[in-house]
């Protein structure tokens, strides 16, 4: 019964994704099969994204959508659905490898579940500092083979936006170490890696769509959350969880992802426009991440949360056996050398 339960959760998802896509997308394209096949009209890129429209990922995907429609001469349209409007993340995924929407923007550890490599850059402090991350996230001798590597999943990375420092907040106490989490649950993005860490951190990892956590912390189901403050403040978890502590245990990234056999039937000269002008994007979403994040805390601590600053190495050191274990692969292990190399 529970299986027959998430069978029709999902059905009814894409159904209401479609509802949605057919009556948002009327008549303005004449190719929007995901093979990118094209009648000479514009095409509308339809992109899944679990945030608000005031998020810096989605200011600096609006710019590239203006910019990729201007330089291919119209024959591509970006459409972002903000909100969850198409669904958690997850189910987003499955929407862009049939081919029902286009892309989706999804937090790196939902990638572990395709090849687990991608776990690599989602552990516990392995970057250290926004400029680390994206040098390394959007250098193709870095990650081009692994980008391109869920292609037979029908999915390709086309880059990486940086995503904040993520920190655990509640709804008890400060955090100031491994002990304080004793007891708590704690909403995380599903993952293997994700539970583990927050169980060496010391607290119970709860994995969970984000549309979801703030009534489940209002109603007690779980105690907290662990994200970056732009996305603490804008959901007004403060209202509910006002002790946002730092322990500053990631800073996975989160990519766009667009149907490979999409991608593919683009013209070279296309893709290299996209190519170019998300590489601006994304340099512009750092940069607008910076700003939103002071007024984000502002507008935290206006609505009554208490900030308050950990002893990091705790943390870092309780986490080191989750690095060891999924560093089982010689893969993971090259991969993980070369992102702590770029950090020197």
């Amino acid at each position: 019964m529970k299986k027959s339960f998430k069978q029709l959760l999902f059905l009814g998802v894409i159904g209401l994704a479609l509802t949605i896509l057919a009556a948002c997308g009327g008549g303005e394209s004449g190719a929007t099969d995901a093979g990118g096949t094209s009648s000479g009209e514009t095409q509308v890129l339809k992109v899944a994204f679990n945030q608000p429209e005031n998020h810096p990922q989605y200011k600096a995907l609006e710019e590239f959508g203006e910019k990729f429609k201007e330089r291919t001469n119209g024959a591509y349209e970006i459409e972002i659905f903000p909100n969850e409007l198409l669904g958690a993340q997850r189910e987003t995924i499955e929407l862009v490898q049939s081919g029902t929407i286009q892309m989706s923007i999804v937090a790196g550890s939902l990638l572990e579940n395709f090849n687990e490599d991608f776990a690599v850059f989602n552990l516990p402090y392995v970057f250290e500092s926004a400029e680390h991350q994206m040098s390394v996230l959007n250098d193709q001798e870095v990650v081009g083979d692994l980008y391109s590597s869920l292609k037979d999943q029908g999915l390709f990375i086309t880059g990486a936006f940086h995503s904040g420092v993520r920190n655990v907040y509640n709804s008890e106490k400060p955090i100031n170490t491994p002990e304080d989490l004793k007891g708590l649950k704690i909403r995380i993005i599903e993952s293997d890696t994700n539970i583990k860490m927050m169980e060496q951190m010391g607290g119970t990892g709860t994995p969970m769509g984000q549309g979801e956590v703030y009534t489940a912390i209002q109603s007690g189901v779980i105690d907290g959350g662990e994200n970056n403050e732009l996305i603490y403040s804008n959901l007004k978890h403060a209202e509910i969880a006002p002790y946002y502590s730092y322990t500053k245990h990631l800073m996975f990234p989160d990519y766009l992802l667009i149907n490979s056999t999409l991608f593919d039937g683009m013209s070279e000269e296309h893709q290299e426009i996209f190519k170019e002008e998300l590489a601006v994007a994304i340099e512009r979403e750092v940069e607008m991440w910076e700003e939103d994040v002071q007024k984000a805390i502002a507008d935290a601590e206006a609505a009554g949360a208490k900030f308050n600053e950990v002893d990091v190495e705790l943390f870092r050191q309780a986490t080191e056996s989750v690095v060891e274990e999924k560093l089982a692969s010689e893969s993971a292990k090259a991969l993980y050398e070369k992102v702590r190399e770029a950090a020197k």
